[in-house]
């Protein structure tokens, strides 16, 4: 039985004059305790705010941010560390800047001060990268220190009214483990990718079949590694092709033997680091593209139309990408991390770190920008990118947009054309050890960029007229805070956001039916981001305010 529709308000709200202001606005929120009763209608309940004297520096956002000791001996004397006023002069953490919170207020106002106020420059005590970096921290510490919403581990029956728009979400599968990707067949099916290696099909009446389809490659899941994307041929019906991604593990690869008792342990190998966590045995992995066809619930006819050179596994399990996007002449677009080594996104000798664009049977297209140049990956399209997630077509311009996770902040939005470079490796709007510029000539600037994380992945425009308030706007799901967000587009720059909601799990991915609807992925949310936790599927429907 459905539970009864209850409300909740699902908006946090920005408006920009310009691209990239009040990006201290979206705070990243881990999950709090399931609820124990029903939600009170209205409001969204509340998890417990940030605490008075709590020492700078908590909460994930923060992590790795070389600011929070320098704020904590800078600046907390006077500005205190909480939400609240501080000692002498006005909180930081509070959003309610004088002379402005977008972030060149903010650099401003760090590097000149306003001395006739009692605030003294510090621009000859800091450089433009630790003030940059102060700004990060600013932004994070005010995110960590608001409420938090409560989490709903179910919300079938929710109704959410966001500006523009309220609908119920609709569970229409359940008992997924990690979802990561949606793609409609033409008959209505609904193909779901689980990040263990399943694929899964739903009919058009939300009946899930009992066994996940048969004879797909084996996967290497591990952290962020696992079956990714998957993609239905615009001419499924002609030729029946459907394209997944995945990571898999080095064939032939066995790990060194341990050294003897006693003795120093050998130096890593470049990418055998991962997070701190020092040497690894995991096996070297990389993302794989393939196609196959879907006959008696089996994937059959698998070809490999990627497969990168071995030099490029690495033992890191993370940045694999992966995204797909057909265009109108049935090229292929995928999208490819840089698996943790960001100077290869800068070498087009190298796949990682690009975005790649094939004929829909893995062949090069003629047309291709680099076709021809020696020593260049002859299927990339753009490069400088870090770990992009999300690939959509803006229907108004025909323009070609992607999401991209960045470092300790700086996740971005950006407009794909063919050999641009988006920075990575050089340049970040986020914090990055071994990055000090946050642009550079010659180099392109994100659309819109998030600090702190939202952690992107799928995008959508939404083209239909179920919600005629959200017509042609674009779609993020996101990873961090549990998030679906609503931007409005013109002229290639983000006039509007919503947060439509931020309290049913983490959004992997949001695409529009054949029915006209949006479908997003749910995940319970777990204690690290790349968790396996189980998952489900919802459908918006919209209902009369």
């Amino acid at each position: 039985m459905k539970p009864t529709s209850r409300v909740l308000v699902g908006a946090t709200v920005l408006l920009t004059a310009s691209i990239g202001l009040h990006a201290g606005q979206y705070p990243q929120q881990p999950p709090a305790m399931p609820p124990q009763g029903p939600p009170t209608v209205g409001n969204p309940p509340t998890g417990t705010p940030g605490q008075a004297g709590q020492p700078a520096g908590r909460g994930r956002g923060g992590r790795g941010n070389p600011m929070a000791a320098k704020f904590t001996e800078t600046c907390a004397s006077c500005h205190g560390t909480s939400a609240a006023k501080g000692p002498v002069g006005p909180s930081l953490f509070d959003d309610e800047w004088l002379h402005g919170n977008d972030d060149e207020a903010i650099v401003k106002s760090i590097k000149d001060g306003y001395p006739d106020k009692g605030m003294p420059s510090f621009a000859g005590q800091m450089t433009d990268q630790e003030v940059w970096q102060m700004v990060a921290y600013i932004h994070t510490q005010a995110a960590n220190l608001k409420e938090k919403p409560v989490y709903v581990p179910d919300p079938d029956g929710q109704i959410v009214k966001s500006e523009k728009q309220a609908f119920k979400m609709e569970i229409v599968a359940r008992n997924l483990e990690t979802p990561w990707a949606l793609a409609f067949l033409p008959d209505g099916r609904l193909l779901v990718t689980e990040r263990a290696g399943r694929i899964r099909i739903v009919d058009k009446d939300g009946k899930m079949e009992p066994e996940p389809v048969k004879g797909l490659p084996k996967v290497w899941e591990k952290q962020d590694g696992g079956l990714f994307d998957v993609e239905v041929h615009p001419n499924y019906k002609q030729n029946g092709w459907i394209y997944i991604s995945y990571s898999e593990p080095l064939a032939g690869w066995t790990p060194p033997p341990p050294p003897p008792p006693g003795a120093e342990p050998p130096a890593p190998a470049p990418g055998q680091f991962g997070r701190g966590r020092g040497p690894s045995n995991d096996p070297p992995s990389m993302t794989v593209i393939m196609r196959g066809k879907l006959k008696n619930n089996e994937f059959v006819e698998q070809q490999v139309l990627f497969r990168a050179p071995k030099e490029l596994y690495s033992q890191t399990n993370a940045h694999y990408g992966s995204r797909f996007i057909f265009d109108k002449q049935n090229h292929l677009f995928f999208t490819l991390g840089e698996k943790q080594a960001m100077e290869n996104a800068q070498d087009l000798s190298k796949a990682t770190g690009k975005i790649h664009r094939v004929n829909d049977d893995g062949t090069i297209p003629k047309d291709n920008p680099y076709v021809g140049q020696p020593n260049v990956v002859q299927s990339i399209w753009s490069y400088g990118h870090r770990n992009p997630q999300g690939l959509a077509w803006d229907p108004v311009t025909g323009q070609l947009w992607e999401s991209e996770h960045g470092p300790t902040g700086g996740d971005e939005i950006n407009i794909i054309q063919p050999k641009h470079n988006y920075g990575w490796g050089v340049a970040t709007k986020g914090v990055q050890p071994g990055i000090t510029k946050t642009s550079e000539p010659g180099m392109d600037d994100p659309i819109r960029y998030w600090t702190p994380s939202v952690a992107p992945s799928g995008i959508a425009f939404y083209t239909g007229d179920k919600y005629p308030g959200w017509k042609d706007n674009l779609f993020v799901s996101c990873l961090a805070g549990q998030q679906l967000k609503r931007l409005e587009i013109k002229d290639g720059k983000v006039l509007h956001e919503e947060q439509v909601f931020n309290q049913f799990g983490r959004v992997h991915d949001v695409i529009q039916g054949p029915d006209g609807y949006l479908y997003v992925t749910l995940q319970l949310p777990g204690q690290v981001l790349s968790a396996s936790t189980p998952g489900m599927v919802a459908r918006l429907i919209p209902v009369k305010q």
